[in-house]
């Protein structure tokens, strides 16, 4: 039986968004309205699961009287506020934005970039050959998962998940300052040396592919990975018997990934080691 929280209703607060009368629960962010009402505004660091960290800032929207553009994922809706998502100023701030993570970074693995990139109009290009990227190979010391920092656009979503947010290991933390900053372990030893119990809650809020099962990345380097071509089914893991609810992500007949529904209950799109990874013994056929 699954228990259903129950709590006062929130009362509605007015608001105009883009020229339009709307009406929130009381509490509701920006991008939640935004949501609500069918707009799409594009977010990175926004994570459904976590505190949002305004890392991003790819979500902003111009509010009146405000001197500067606000982060939707986090400014709460005000009464009588007015809120305007596609002016001129907010869609060049997130084109510069989409310009300097895509100079720098490799978001070829991001869902949409490509398309805010083009939407926006975004030109990453035109800061030349020279620009800085970081340029790093992926860090494969272990058979679970892979880092590819060269895709990280430091959103702190995985430091988040792995410290006080959820798995209180604090295995990862910021190392570094300006460009030189970085993800990474206690003095940069292996993951395999390091406090990571390997739940694998990191990749599942990493909104780049930064972090990916190791089932992943091989499969893309030999160029069989096809998301298009992927079944999932969710069910119960059958571990022990907390309950958490597992997606199994399947292509060819074979598992090549697991994830957890945001929405459960029990496990909030979290899982252990084994609910994430153990699941090669359902392949091992005679």
């Amino acid at each position: 039986m699954t228990a259903v929280p129950l709590q006062l209703p929130r009362r509605l607060i007015e608001f105009t968004l883009d020229g339009q009368e709307t009406r929130v629960p009381e509490g509701s962010t920006i991008l939640d309205a935004c949501r609500a009402a069918g707009k799409d505004v594009p977010t990175l660091c926004q994570g459904d699961t976590l505190t949002p960290k305004n890392a991003c800032r790819v979500c902003v929207v111009e509010v009146e009287g405000a001197r500067a553009l606000a982060p939707a994922c986090s400014r709460r809706a005000e009464p009588g506020m007015t809120v305007r998502t596609d002016s001129e100023r907010a869609r060049h701030s997130r084109k510069v934005v989409l310009e300097l993570l895509a100079s720098s970074t490799d978001l070829s693995t991001t869902p949409r970039a490509a398309e805010w990139i083009k939407e926006y109009e975004a030109k990453p290009d035109r800061f030349g050959a020279d620009a800085a990227r970081v340029n790093e190979e992926p860090k494969v010391d272990n058979g679970l998962y892979v880092r590819d920092y060269d895709k990280c656009i430091l959103c702190y979503k995985c430091v988040d998940a792995c410290g006080e947010q959820w798995q209180n290991t604090f295995a990862i933390a910021v190392a570094g300052r300006g460009f030189d900053a970085r993800i990474s372990t206690e003095h940069e030893a292996p993951l395999t040396d390091s406090a990571c119990v390997y739940c694998g809650n990191c990749i599942e809020v990493c909104p780049t592919g930064a972090l990916s099962f190791k089932t992943e990345f091989d499969m893309r380097a030999a160029g069989t990975w096809d998301e298009q071509a992927q079944t999932e089914t969710t069910t119960i893991c059958a571990y022990c018997g907390v309950g958490c609810n597992v997606t199994l992500h399947v292509q060819d007949n074979e598992i090549v990934k697991v994830t957890s529904p945001h929405d459960n209950p029990v496990t909030h799109g979290n899982l252990c080691i084994k609910g994430r990874f153990g699941f090669q013994h359902v392949q091992n056929r005679v």
